[in-house]
């Protein structure tokens, strides 16, 4: 299955023009991180600050910066 995606195509024509093939955009890269890293995100977040609550001990990445 792989090699099918490692092996390029011939250019793919309509009515005479030739598409471009698909390729990774700043877009892409964007959204990824909007679904994907802000949501990691938020969620350990929270969880730090709900072990500092708890516990009274800072263990995230917050406390190197104070």
């Amino acid at each position: 299955m792989l090699k099918a995606y490692r092996q390029r195509k011939q250019n793919e024509t309509v009515m005479g023009f030739r598409l471009e093939e698909p390729h990774l955009t700043l877009w892409v890269v964007w959204w990824v991180f909007v679904y994907l890293g802000l949501p990691l995100l938020l969620v350990g977040s929270a969880i730090d600050l709900l072990i500092q609550y708890f516990t009274g001990s800072c263990t995230g990445f917050w406390c190197w910066l104070t």
